[in-house]
């Protein structure tokens, strides 16, 4: 991104040097593996976006692109224009659709609209918990986000627990006018009070079955695939 400025990770939390405590419930949980989101789903199986066995899709190619649509004009409808508008997509795919919302609102307004990506790794409450993460990538306008309307954007909104990393992690990156969230899909299971602005699709789901997001600059394809469990 032109004039995108670059914040590097030393491996440490700014500011933050406990986590906490974790009651034993989270750490049953976390160790039986039975919470997880979406990207720990998309570790464990083919990148090519091709279904597993007992997957089927729930969104194709022409559904994501009409959500998309609509979530943008919304967006822009709300921020009253794009001056202000800074979206971070939360990597891998959040970042993906955080540049195609982007791309949508150009060609609505006639002119670009800020993007980047904010990582959250290090603000994660199960780093204790699980295999070490590779630092993912923080992309911010060289003005940064002070006085800015930020849309986070994810691809699945489950725990909320991502959510909350990024609102610490750009807690201390400034002090925005209004923060809100965008997903592509909201398949419920909250463990924390958080709801998003812009939802691409409500898609009621067991806490058994795993959502899998699929897109073409990283999997070969558009699709949200849904497996597994019984509701």
């Amino acid at each position: 991104m032109n004039g995108a400025r670059n914040q590097a990770h030393d491996g440490a939390r700014p500011g933050r040097n406990d986590l906490g405590d974790v009651d034993e419930d989270a750490r049953r949980d976390a160790h039986a593996g039975d919470r997880h989101d979406a990207r720990d789903d998309d570790r464990q199986v083919a990148r090519n976006g091709d279904p597993l066995d007992g997957e089927r899709a729930v969104l194709e190619a022409p559904d994501i692109n009409r959500a998309l649509t609509r979530i943008a004009h919304e967006i822009l409808e709300r921020a009253k224009g794009p001056e202000k508008l800074l979206l971070l997509g939360i990597p891998t795919r959040g970042t993906v659709l955080a540049r195609r919302l982007a791309d949508r609102i150009e060609q609505v307004e006639g002119r670009p609209v800020a993007f980047g990506s904010l990582d959250v790794t290090m603000y994660r409450d199960d780093l204790r918990l699980r295999p070490a993460r590779a630092l993912g990538r923080t992309d911010l306008p060289e003005d940064g986000v002070d006085g800015r309307i930020v849309v986070l954007v994810d691809d699945v909104l489950y725990s909320g627990r991502t959510v909350r990393a990024a609102l610490d992690a750009l807690n201390d990156l400034g002090r925005p006018t209004a923060v809100r969230l965008a997903v592509l899909v909201d398949r419920g299971h909250r463990e924390l009070p958080i709801r998003a602005d812009y939802v691409g699709k409500n898609l009621p789901t067991s806490r058994a079955e795993t959502v899998r997001v699929c897109l073409s600059e990283t999997d070969q394809r558009d699709a949200v695939l849904l497996r597994g469990g019984q509701r």
